[in-house]
C-alpha cells in the first residue's frame, strides 16, 4: 500500500531509477503502479515524460493476459501491513499463500508467516531476495512441519535434517550476509556434518563451465536442431527444470506455438482455432468429436487439421485413475514382456 509513496520518496531523495509495474500487473505483492508514479510526477522536475496513450495499450494487453491466468492467482484481495513484521518478498508471499491453500493449510497461513519471521531471525535477519529468500522460506516450512521454535532449531542444529538450501547458505555457498553468519547455529550445523565453511567468493571455487561440451551433449541427446545457445544457457542455470521441460516436449510437442487460452483450456466440439507453427506456416485445427471411453482407458478424438481428419487416441486421466494400466514392453534390449496374453 505504500509502494507509490516509497518510489516517490526515493525519487525525491535523488534516485535515478525506481522499479514499477504496468498498472494491470501492479499492487499487492507486485511493484507499485507505473501509471500512478508517472501521473504523480507529471509537470514536475521529475517528470518521466511517459506517453500515457502508449502505456494504456500495454495496460490493456496485460489485463487480457492476466485474465487468462486468473485461476493460478493466489486469491489475495488486499495489501497487508504485517509485511513489516515477516518481511516475505512479494513473489514468495504469493507462492507460499497459493501453496498453503492448495495443500489445505489455509488455517495455518498466519503460523507460516510467523515462522518465516522467526526463521529470518534465526538466520541472521538477512536481505531476502532469490536465492536467500528461498533459504528462509525452506527453514520456515521445516519449522512448521517439525513443530520447532527458534531455540529448538539452534539446540538441535547438529542433528536436525535441515533443508539442503539452509546447509548451503550456512556453508557460504551463496555468499556472506552483511551481518555475518549466525552463531552458534553455523558452527553446529557444519560441525555436525563434517563440513568446512567456504572462504572467499563462492564462485571462485567453481570450475569453468564448458558451454561447447554441454551443448554437444544436449544435441546428442535431443537432436542438433533442437538445442540453441539459449537452451544451453538454460540447462547450465537450471539443469533439472530444463530436462523436465524437454521430456514434456517429447510427449506434447512444441506447445509454445499454442495460443494461451488453448493451452490452458480444452477445445469444445465444433470449435476451430488457428495455430502458427512458425513464421509463414499456420494450421487450422477443429475438434470434431470425442468418443466414449474405451476398455484401455482411452478415448478416440477426431480432429480436422486443414480439412483433413485425424483420429487420435487420448488417455482419459479421470478414467485411468480407476483402472490398472501396464505399459507395453518395448523392443529394446532388457525389455521383457509377458509370455501370455491377458
Amino acid at each position: 500500500g505504500t509502494g507509490v509513496a516509497s518510489m516517490l520518496a526515493a525519487a525525491n531523495a535523488g534516485a535515478d531509477v525506481v522499479d514499477a509495474a504496468v498498472d494491470a500487473m501492479s499492487g499487492l505483492t507486485s511493484q507499485p503502479s507505473l501509471g500512478a508514479i508517472a501521473a504523480a510526477v507529471r509537470g514536475t522536475d521529475l517528470d518521466a515524460e511517459l506517453d500515457a496513450d502508449a502505456t494504456a495499450v500495454l495496460n490493456t494487453y496485460w489485463e487480457n493476459v492476466r485474465s487468462l491466468y486468473a485461476p493460478f492467482e493466489s486469491g489475495q484481495l488486499s495489501g497487508s501491513s504485517d509485511v513489516y513484521r515477516h518481511e516475505i518478498p512479494g513473489g514468495q508471499y504469493t507462492n507460499l499463500l497459493y501453496q498453503s491453500r492448495q495443500l489445505g493449510l489455509t488455517e495455518k497461513w498466519p503460523e507460516i508467516k510467523a515462522k518465516y519471521a522467526e526463521a529470518n531471525r534465526v538466520l541472521g535477519d538477512i536481505p531476502k531476495v532469490t536465492p536467500s529468500s528461498k533459504v528462509v522460506g525452506d527453514l520456515a516450512q521445516f519449522m512448521v512441519s517439525s513443530d520447532l521454535n527458534a531455540d529448538a532449531v539452534v539446540d538441535g542444529a547438529e542433528t536436525l535434517a535441515f533443508p539442503e538450501s539452509v546447509v548451503q547458505y550456512l556453508r557460504g555457498e551463496i555468499g556472506v550476509p552483511p551481518g555475518g553468519f549466525p552463531e552458534p547455529l553455523r558452527s553446529k550445523v557444519l560441525g555436525g556434518r563434517g563440513l568446512d565453511p567456504i572462504e572467499g567468493r563462492p564462485g571462485a571455487q567453481l570450475d569453468e563451465y564448458d558451454f561447447d561440451k554441454a551443448r554437444a551433449e544436449l544435441q546428442s541427446k535431443y537432436g542438433p536442431d533442437d538445442i540453441s545457445d539459449k537452451d544451453a544457457l538454460s540447462h547450465a542455470l537450471y539443469p533439472k527444470v530444463f530436462v523436465d521441460w524437454k521430456e514434456y516436449e517429447s510427449v506434447y510437442g512444441q506447445v509454445s506455438s499454442l495460443p494461451t487460452d488453448l493451452f490452458l483450456n480444452p477445445l469444445r466440439e465444433g470449435e476451430e482455432v488457428e495455430v502458427q507453427l512458425r513464421k509463414g506456416k499456420s494450421v487450422l485445427i477443429k475438434l470434431v468429436d470425442t468418443q466414449d471411453e474405451r476398455e484401455d482407458g482411452t478415448r478416440l478424438v477426431t480432429f480436422e487439421v486443414n480439412g483433413e481428419r485425424w483420429f487420435v487416441p487420448i488417455t482419459d486421466n479421470a478414467a485411468s485413475a480407476t483402472k490398472d494400466r501396464r505399459e507395453k514392453a518395448g523392443g529394446t534390449p532388457g525389455a521383457g514382456g509377458s509370455p501370455m496374453p491377458g
